[in-house]
């Protein structure tokens, strides 16, 4: 993935701070006489995702745009944490979450709404949670953070406080290394991060943040992931469709398709690359159309 400008991030941070007014549950469209379907087409399904969460953001349009091709209309609804959009699903007020984490990040959620919840599958297998400094900060290791808090003010800074990735760094990364009485995991949303992140790195500033891949951010900032030799944040996982209990049932063949969907590392940065690029700022259906016509060939799951 190329280097983008780092007026992204500014980007990001005023989708998300909308998200924050504007989130909406449900769907909305004109039935037909049953009920059942908006009139003319094969129904509503209903994407929902977070903005800052950009996994979820490139892959909500790329449904969007193949689901549109297949005969449905496509409704995007954007929360603010992974909560709320788990018990959306559950209840059937969300369709399809677009880019789940269930196998180890958002578990406690599966273990909550599991039965609820059906699987799509897997896209993208090579997801991971990290902790990050500036390339320039002189440390390489989660360990070296013990004794260095002066260096980073005695805080991480973190993203919403309902994400597994809080969840683990909390409960798993800081105890395991010793630093829960040295360091605060602070909180607030993805969007306030890369606030933070960007004003120190534009400072030569020394910060340590929570990240994860795929994520632009690591392209955008000059970070590295710190290592964590006693694998505290967990395994790579797998990134998932999910759907509502019942989906495949009603929508058969939008089921079907998105089972077939499988992106590698390339692809995938491209795609995200494209969709959280300057040049495509509120044109996020066009990114997808770019990355389509780059990549088609390789993509035997597409429709034309």
């Amino acid at each position: 993935m190329k280097k983008r400008h780092l007026t992204s991030a500014l980007a990001l941070t005023t989708v998300a701070a909308l998200a924050l007014v504007g989130c909406a549950s449900g769907t909305t469209g004109t039935s037909d006489a049953s009920g059942d379907k908006p009139a003319g087409d094969k129904g509503t399904i209903t994407l929902g995702f977070l903005p800052g969460w950009t996994d979820g953001l490139s892959t909500a349009y790329l449904l969007q745009d193949q689901l549109e091709k297949m005969g449905y209309t496509v409704e995007m609804d954007t929360l603010t944490d992974a909560g709320p959009l788990y018990t959306g699903l559950a209840k059937g007020d969300v369709d399809i979450y677009p880019s789940a984490w269930p196998e180890v990040t958002h578990k406690k959620y599966m273990d909550k709404f599991g039965d609820k919840i059906e699987d799509l599958g897997k896209y993208y297998d090579n997801a991971k949670l990290t902790i990050a400094v500036p390339e320039y900060t002189k440390i390489d290791s989660i360990e070296d953070l013990k004794g260095n808090a002066d260096m980073f003010g005695g805080k991480i800074v973190g993203i919403e406080p309902g994400a597994g990735l809080t969840e683990q760094t909390q409960k798993h990364m800081l105890p395991e290394y010793g630093l829960t009485d040295e360091y605060e995991l602070v909180t607030s949303s993805t969007a306030a991060m890369l606030a933070e992140l960007k004003k120190a790195t534009d400072a030569k500033k020394d910060i340590v943040v929570t990240l994860w891949r795929p994520f632009w951010a690591n392209s955008a900032f000059p970070v590295k992931d710190l290592k964590d030799p006693k694998g505290a944040m967990g395994e790579p996982e797998g990134l998932h469709f999910l759907g509502t209990k019942g989906f495949s049932e009603k929508n058969a063949d939008a089921a079907a398709f998105i089972k077939k969907i499988k992106l590698t590392d390339e692809q995938y940065g491209a795609l995200e690359g494209l969709v959280t690029s300057d040049e495509y700022k509120d044109k996020s259906a066009d990114a997808v159309d770019k990355w389509i016509s780059e990549y088609a060939d390789q993509l035997d799951w597409l429709q034309k």
